[in-house]
């Protein structure tokens, strides 16, 4: 039976997927309850920008399938009936994988879902659509020009930028059109749009995760992951993505915790607001006996001219796209192609260069994160700009673009996995604290990111 009344199931998805499957296991709800509201959400406010393709009447047949299960007491996975949204570069047997794209329009439906997609239907996630996304997700700000660009929920008034490049993803959650979303993250992409929609956001280490079935940014830096409402959602949907059955991982105790914390590069052009997050995260943690040691980085300051001809990103997206520009290029977002042709310009050698630099950096920094448990920065250092700042105006998406995605980028250059948290105060502007581990430690990550949440929210 459909509930007519919304509010409890959306405070419900609102409670993350272990209180959830506890509520569907114990039957005070049920998946065609969830999927509802969940539909109801997506055809509404922000929905119809942030979900681009709508699987309703699979949803919730899906959903209707679980239900008589559960009720016929058979077995069924912990998660099984949870909404869940996916960004539209992953495939999906059937549907044609756009990437946010008018470029893909024409291509083939795709003959199979990708290997995350089927790890997630595995665990018995409902897929009630495929969020809107930066075309072929190349900005971290969330802009799409072809089919809208959602807004963060805050302020909606004012109407602010949601991040990208999963920005439906994170809206989706936001808004109660699903617990969490899948998406993909080459310099910040999960993490910049929770941080600005009061999400948790997830970078696994690359490898971790396999990027078969997902339309690629660049394969050098491209990882996938999650963004949900907790640490512990994000580490249950990271082992599943991972081959696992979803296990989160237990809080460490902050005072078994030391941070490592750059005072240069992050820090630069960091406003008022997230200063004074930053500030009160920080004093809490310490007054809970974790240690933050003040570095300077030298390794960071190298970033910007590494990156200087585009990088990995526009040399990987450049050996991808050529063809298709070739064929479509006018069908492109004027401010993405230009990025992508940039790659043009990068010799083999120059290549070369890039991955020999990578490798000492890699080094370095591990040698410097010795004795300690991540690297604590703020994942943005602005909050949410508004939407009207980038009407005509291409020096002010070039500006904020490359400061949104600064900070997390680091994590993907060094391949370390990197979580963001909500750290601002209730019914202030959202702010995103970064944790950035070491590389393969994923699951020691959790623990301490679960240790911080728990001060954090305390």
């Amino acid at each position: 039976m459909i509930m007519a009344d919304t509010t409890g199931g959306r405070e419900m998805l609102d409670q993350g997927l272990a209180a959830i499957a506890a509520a569907l296991a114990a039957g005070e709800t049920t998946s065609a309850e969830l999927v509802e509201i969940s539909l109801d959400a997506a055809r509404r406010d922000q929905g119809p920008t942030a979900i681009m393709t709508l699987h309703a009447a699979r949803a919730q047949a899906e959903a209707a399938a679980i239900d008589a299960m559960r009720k016929a007491g058979r077995e069924v996975r912990p998660l099984a009936g949870i909404p869940f949204t996916i960004k539209d570069l992953f495939d999906e047997q059937g549907h044609v994988t756009t990437a946010g794209s008018r470029a893909l329009s024409d291509a083939a439906p795709a003959a199979a879902d990708a290997p995350t997609v089927v790890r997630l239907r595995r665990a018995g996630l409902v897929i009630i659509g495929r969020t809107v996304m930066t075309e072929f997700a190349y900005s971290g700000l969330g802009l799409n020009p072809h089919h809208g660009t959602p807004l963060s929920p805050w302020d909606r008034q004012t109407g602010r930028i949601p991040g990208g490049s999963t920005s439906g993803g994170a809206v989706s959650v936001a808004d109660g059109m699903a617990a969490a979303t899948l998406g993909t993250d080459t310099g910040g992409s999960c993490r910049i749009p929770a941080a600005f929609c009061g999400l948790t956001g997830f970078k696994p280490t690359q490898a971790r995760v396999p990027l078969t079935g997902a339309v690629p940014l660049s394969h050098s830096l491209d990882s996938i992951g999650p963004l949900a409402r907790s640490v512990a959602c994000c580490a249950t949907l990271d082992d599943i993505l991972a081959g696992g059955e979803g296990k989160a991982e237990p809080p460490r105790d902050p005072r078994s915790m030391t941070f490592l914390a750059p005072t240069n590069h992050v820090l630069d052009g960091m406003d008022d607001t997230v200063a004074a997050a930053m500030d009160g995260a920080r004093r809490r943690l310490t007054d809970a006996g974790a240690r933050i040691i003040d570095v300077h980085l030298p390794e960071l300051d190298e970033l910007p001219g590494l990156n200087a001809a585009g990088g990995f990103a526009a040399a990987d997206s450049f050996a991808w796209h050529r063809g298709l520009i070739e064929r479509r290029g006018e069908t492109y977002d004027p401010r993405v192609i230009g990025r992508i042709q940039r790659g043009a310009a990068i010799s083999a050698a120059d290549y070369i260069d890039l991955m020999d630099a990578r490798q000492a950096m890699m080094q370095s920094v591990a040698l410097a994160m010795r004795g300690c448990d991540a690297i604590l920065t703020p994942t943005v250092p602005i909050i949410a700009p508004p939407l009207s700042v980038f009407d005509g105006d291409d020096d002010a998406y070039t500006t904020l673009n490359l400061l949104c995605l600064r900070n997390p980028s680091v994590g993907n250059f060094l391949n370390c996995p990197s979580i963001s948290l909500p750290c601002h105060q209730a019914g202030e502007a959202p702010v995103g604290l970064m944790l950035t581990g070491m590389q393969n430690h994923d699951r020691v990550l959790f623990q301490v990111a679960a240790g911080v949440e728990a001060v954090l929210r305390g």
